[in-house]
């Protein structure tokens, strides 16, 4: 008797877990891996910096077009059609893991106060930010493309615009060679936007 009377309790308790099961798996199976950005220039550990409000860089938040904006890999297969890399997933959205690599690269080759994000940048005169326009995979040419049009805000009202490109030719179409492709590309264009801005 009471052991029935335990039944209705404890399909009580698994309910919940049944159903957080059914919504995890929700939408298909997770990826296998997610793809990131990684600074091939570092500031080494306990690296500091000081410096003034007019030597001070921030970097707000990074524009990106549509296509961009998402947690996949865009594949442009021709002038009039867009596809999505498969299996390819950003553990976050592409203009914010960009912006973090350009600080880390502007941080690492100049050794000047870099203000990121969230934090307080309206400290800094100097300001950049910009649009990722490309961050994919270009079928007609095998390649990998990265385009970044920068803006830099200066002193007064000053204002500089740049458009940074880099491709990586001969790629295959597959996660496990455009990751590290754009990787490259983005590394490339974060050295040439920290020689820009000095």
């Amino acid at each position: 008797m009471n052991r029935n009377r335990h039944i209705p309790r404890t399909a009580a308790i698994l309910a919940p877990a049944l159903l957080l099961g059914a919504c995890v798996s929700f939408g298909g199976e997770p990826p296998e891996s997610l793809l990131t950005l990684t600074p091939t220039a570092v500031a080494p550990a306990g690296t500091s910096a000081s410096g003034s409000q007019a030597t001070a860089l921030s970097l707000t938040e990074f524009e990106a077009s549509s296509a961009i904006d998402v947690t996949r890999v865009p594949v442009q297969v021709s002038d009039t059609e867009l596809a999505y890399l498969k299996d390819a997933v950003w553990v976050e959205k592409p203009a914010r893991l960009f912006r973090r690599l350009i600080a880390e690269t502007v941080r690492a080759k100049s050794g000047r106060v870099v203000i990121d994000g969230d934090d307080p940048g309206v400290l800094a005169t100097n300001r950049l930010t910009g649009t990722v326009r490309q961050f994919g995979y270009d079928v007609p040419t095998s390649s990998v493309v990265v385009v970044f049009d920068a803006v830099r805000s200066l002193e007064g009202s000053a204002v500089q615009t740049r458009r940074f490109e880099a491709r990586v030719p001969g790629i295959a179409a597959d996660t496990a060679s455009v990751g590290p492709a754009l990787n490259q590309a983005a590394n490339q264009v974060a050295s040439e936007v920290a020689d820009w801005v000095g």
